[in-house]
């Protein structure tokens, strides 16, 4: 039983890793494994790979780069899905808590401010 749930952890991992668009098709993040937990970095902007960080609180890093940066952070597998992790929107500077989990062929991305959160659907790069 537990080879077993192994095995399913281990797909639903492999079902989550690589390229995603972000649901409004202006970003791509590749998601990816570090030591045991999950990790998003924006890869291609629609806008460009010159678009900066402008809306980010920390004024220093208003002028770096968005491609690279890592939105998804800290994602711990749970019993159906990723959490416990972070996740930055670039488009107004917050970082809110994140789950992710596989939904088909789609990846459900869920921010979380206290009691609300919205859902994204993002579609894998073919």
């Amino acid at each position: 039983m537990a080879l077993m749930l192994m095995a399913a952890s281990g797909y639903a991992q492999e079902k989550i890793l690589g390229k995603w668009f972000t649901e409004s098709g202006d970003a791509q993040v590749e998601i990816y494994k570090s030591g045991d937990k999950l990790n998003g970095k924006i890869i291609w902007l629609e806008k460009g790979p010159d678009t900066k960080d402008k809306h980010n609180p920390d004024e220093k890093l208003q002028s770096r780069k968005l491609l690279g940066v890592n939105i998804l952070s800290g994602l711990s597998q749970g019993k159906k899905k990723w959490e416990g992790g972070k996740i930055y929107n670039p488009k107004n500077g917050k970082t809110y808590k994140c789950a992710i989990w596989p939904d088909g062929d789609e990846l459900k991305v869920r921010g979380y401010l206290g009691p609300f959160y919205e859902t994204q659907t993002w579609k894998r790069k073919k």
